[in-house]
């Protein structure tokens, strides 16, 4: 309907701006809104229009309302229009007027309120990319639930998507993961040497030593006095440490694993590189396992490793120094991002001859680009907001596009139980909390607030089977008509799904609403599309569901008169088909029975 009514408000345009100045209109085109208001007293809907138009006419609103509302003249989908404050148009539907939107509903089916044409272009979103260093918590678990719906929302609405997990496997962690496990697996071997503090201690680490032994044997093995030959003496933590003290003991925590992987390199030679990989191999095979059962797919995984090994830091690097963007000072090399937004310039190079993790990035990012994705959206931790400027910085020094780059963050999620910190060696994994609270609620709880604001998960809310349970509500509304459906025969009725059943009883209020808030599906995935918002297809289904719900408690379905039976099953049938849409859009089942 909504769309409906732009139409006929963008059709009164010429005839409005008959005599007004065309060059006015094209270089300040007329943007024509029509907007649900919060109060149902003003009515089904509402447009500003006359308000709009009020300056390039030079009249006063109200009197150009009141032309609006003449030309529109008499129109059977509306019971009255009315001009309302300084010019608002509010529009009143007639009972019927919403009717064809069941018909629409059941007539697209699984694509009702999508469009899957990829029109728009191609666009790569790069969410969740944990450090393969360990198992996925529970925040990574909230950037997997929003990059995934995001992807969803966009390939719904005429982009071509395709979904990234860019593996960082080739950074200072790699190396900390492969020494922390070679240490695990010599201590198994009956070696007699210290765990580094800065090292990753927990038990995932010991169950991937235990897959290095079986694979490697004897191969990885040296003595204690071979390991730590030379090696600095590794300070311990102090209790009543000050500041100053404690940076002083962790920079030599710090320089004491250092060394560690310099001697692993150096015993291991070669081997090394197989430890590392293997480690990270090891490490990704449990990240996908969690991902799969989360229902995250990813259409490429692309490796840091591969990346440098192949040349492309070293070519945009190049292509950089060619464009005047980089420049050499104290041993480094330095990219000029503060001539394009950042803060300060960056170190590309630093003077021990080491690309930083930004030059690796900046490098990735062309790649991407270079792949034919002008699009590119990105979705990082709430901690990384400070890196946005400096990579669209250096996006804009490589292509000269300011708009390429699309970054959003994700706040932290707690948990009404457990503890989080790779470092600690206890935290809950995205797999415990799958465990708990299951694939569906899981989800439902990650994006039931906008990514941006800090989450509380409510563990034993999601595990509840209660209609304060929102997801449960919601899957239950859907469950709750297939349990009408089932019970056609055991009353002795039947219903003819593919007859065009006259729905012109449909006049009830609760009726009405059903289908005002199903009429706004479209229109609700376009929005949460271009605002990247997920959580407002959460507050949606939650109102369908909470429509329906009150629908069911008000009226009974199976009733002996047949037209109205068929059609209150048909509207039921409609709103079955919205809600399994927008489940289905978030990654989350529409189960038949509960």
């Amino acid at each position: 309907m909504k769309t409906e009514l732009l139409n006929k408000l963008n059709a009164l345009l010429p005839q409005l701006l008959d005599g007004h100045n065309a060059d006015d209109t094209a270089a300040n085109p007329i943007d024509v809104q029509v907007e649900v208001p919060r109060d149902a007293a003003n009515g089904d809907f509402s447009s500003n229009l006359a308000m709009v138009l009020a300056k390039p006419l030079r009249r006063a609103p109200r009197q150009i309302a009141q032309d609006i509302v003449a030309r529109l003249g008499e129109d059977p989908i509306f019971t009255r229009i009315d001009i309302a404050g300084p010019g608002f148009i509010n529009f009143y539907l007639a009972a019927g007027a919403r009717l064809g939107t069941v018909g629409d509903v059941l007539q697209a089916g699984d694509e009702f309120g999508f469009d899957r044409s990829g029109s728009k272009g191609k666009v790569m979103v790069e969410f969740v990319s944990a450090n393969p260093t360990g198992p996925m918590h529970v925040g990574h678990g909230r950037n997997a639930a929003y990059g995934d719906a995001l992807s969803s929302l966009l390939s719904v609405t005429g982009w071509e998507v395709s979904r990234e997990y860019y593996i960082n496997d080739a950074g200072r962690q790699a190396d900390i993961l492969a020494v922390s496990v070679w240490v695990r697996y010599l201590q198994a071997q009956g070696v007699d040497i210290p765990f580094p503090r800065r090292g990753y201690p927990a038990d995932y680490v010991l169950e991937t030593a235990r897959e290095i032994a079986r694979d490697f044997s004897q191969q990885l093995f040296f003595t204690q006095k071979e390991v730590l030959h030379e090696l600095p003496v590794e300070p311990a933590d102090e209790e009543d440490a000050n500041e100053v003290r404690a940076a002083e003991i962790k920079g030599g925590q710090e320089k004491y694993i250092d060394a560690l992987i310099v001697r692993a390199r150096k015993l291991l030679g070669e081997q090394y590189t197989q430890l590392l990989r293997a480690s990270i191999d090891d490490q990704m095979e449990r990240i996908r396992e969690t991902l799969e059962e989360f229902h995250v797919k990813f259409d490429n995984w692309a490796s840091e490793r591969d990346l440098v090994e192949s040349g492309a830091a070293e070519k945009a690097l190049s292509k950089l120094r060619e464009r005047g963007y980089v420049y050499d000072k104290d041993g480094a090399v330095w990219l000029k991002t503060s001539e394009l937004g950042d803060e300060k310039d960056r170190v590309l190079i630093k003077a021990d001859g080491y690309a930083t993790y930004f030059a690796n990035d900046i490098a990735y990012h062309a790649d991407k680009l270079d792949r034919g994705f002008p699009n590119l959206w990105d979705v990082w931790g709430a901690d990384h907001h400070g890196y946005i400027p400096r990579v669209r910085a250096a996006i804009e020094a490589l292509t000269g596009n300011k708009d390429a780059l699309n970054v959003q963050l994700i706040q932290f999620v707690s948990l009404s139980s457990g503890k989080m910190g790779k470092r600690s060696g206890n935290f809950v994994t995205l797999g415990d909390l799958l465990k708990e609270a299951g694939s569906d609620a899981t989800r439902f709880f990650y994006l039931m607030r906008s990514h941006d604001q800090h989450l509380e998960f409510d563990i034993e809310l999601a595990k509840s089977k209660s209609n304060e349970n929102p997801v449960f509500y919601v899957q239950y509304a859907h469950a709750r008509i297939c349990s009408v459906f089932n019970q056609l025969e055991d009353r002795g009725f039947s219903y003819d799904h593919d007859a065009d059943h006259d729905l012109s009883t449909l006049l009830e209020s609760h009726e009405q609403t059903l289908m005002a808030v199903m009429s706004r599906w479209p229109e609700t995935v376009e929005n949460a599309a271009r605002q990247a918002a997920p959580h407002t297809v959460v507050h949606y289904l939650r109102e369908l569901a909470d429509a329906f719900h009150s629908y069911y408690n008000a009226h009974a379905f199976l009733v002996d008169d047949a037209p109205t039976r068929d059609a209150r099953l048909t509207l039921i049938k409609a709103t079955r088909q919205v809600l399994r849409n927008g489940l289905s859009l978030l990654g989350i089942s529409a189960p038949e029975s509960m």
